[in-house]
């Protein structure tokens, strides 16, 4: 295809979750409805694929599709929504905060082809929770094994900073989400304080139950909270891998691959 403002669904790209048929968000209430509304996860995941409830980053998605960055010129971007990814019935699920431009904006998959990305799949293949030590690109065969990632944001922001609005309307997917994969999740991971905090609410919105007042953030923090079925659940803060922090060394590959595997410990991997 070429200069797409975005990959239709049902076009072929690899693992898109939607069809032609699947029901598009156009704002905050039918983002309410149809996350609610989902008959399972495969359609949840679906629904988040299409969503357009958000003005801003709806034009900045698919303008970045367009304009693109050289090193990525002669490439298809994704330019839509990233949904949540991974195994149906995770034991551990991992929380991000939005996808990167020129990352799962353009590979179609969360924290896939960016330098963030590589350090969080090296590490969690290191220690037995990917399939492969790189995830390129949605359809390269990369497979998380016990766990399952999402983003509190489903697009890539500019300057990836989400609103708060932006932020709130997206929070029904992550929160029904969390609920659907709940029965089986014994530890949750927060990539960064602005997961930790944009958890919180879906987590709580999802039916846990969580200490108050909110523990801060650090890297390897731990609390216990409860699951809607009243399972003990470890939730785990981890500094996110971005290049700042792997460069200056405040994060290095020992420190994730002691946080996933306490992360397994704690869930009973």
């Amino acid at each position: 295809m070429t200069n797409p403002r975005f990959v239709p669904p049902g076009t072929g790209w690899p693992e898109d979750p939607a069809t032609p048929a699947t029901p598009v968000a156009r704002g905050p209430q039918e983002v309410v409805d149809l996350a609610r509304d989902a008959p399972g996860l495969a359609d949840l995941c679906a629904r988040q694929s299409v969503c357009r409830a958000c003005d801003r980053l709806v034009e900045w998605r698919e303008r970045v599709a367009v304009e693109r960055r050289r090193a990525f010129a002669d490439e298809d971007y994704w330019g839509r929504p990233v949904a949540g990814w991974g195994e149906p019935q995770p034991k551990i699920m991992i929380v991000g905060l939005a996808p990167a431009a020129h990352g799962g904006n353009r590979t179609g998959r969360i924290f896939t082809g960016d330098r963030s990305g590589d350090w969080l799949f090296a590490s969690l293949h290191r220690v037995g929770l990917a399939a492969r030590p790189t995830s390129v690109r949605a359809g390269d065969g990369q497979r998380l094994i016990g766990a399952r990632m999402a983003a509190a944001v489903r697009c890539a922001p500019p300057a990836n900073k989400p609103t708060p609005a932006e932020r709130t309307t997206c929070l029904p997917w992550l929160a029904r989400e969390i609920a659907d994969v709940s029965p089986y999740v014994r530890c949750v991971v927060t990539l960064g304080g602005f997961a930790w905090q944009a958890a919180w609410p879906a987590l709580k919105q999802a039916g846990y139950g969580l200490p108050r007042p909110r523990p801060p953030f650090g890297h390897a923090a731990e609390l216990e909270i409860t699951s809607p079925a009243g399972t003990k659940v470890t939730m785990l803060g981890c500094y996110h891998p971005s290049q700042q922090n792997t460069f200056t060394g405040r994060v290095t590959e020992r420190m994730l691959d002691d946080l996933f595997t306490k992360a397994k410990s704690r869930a009973g991997m």
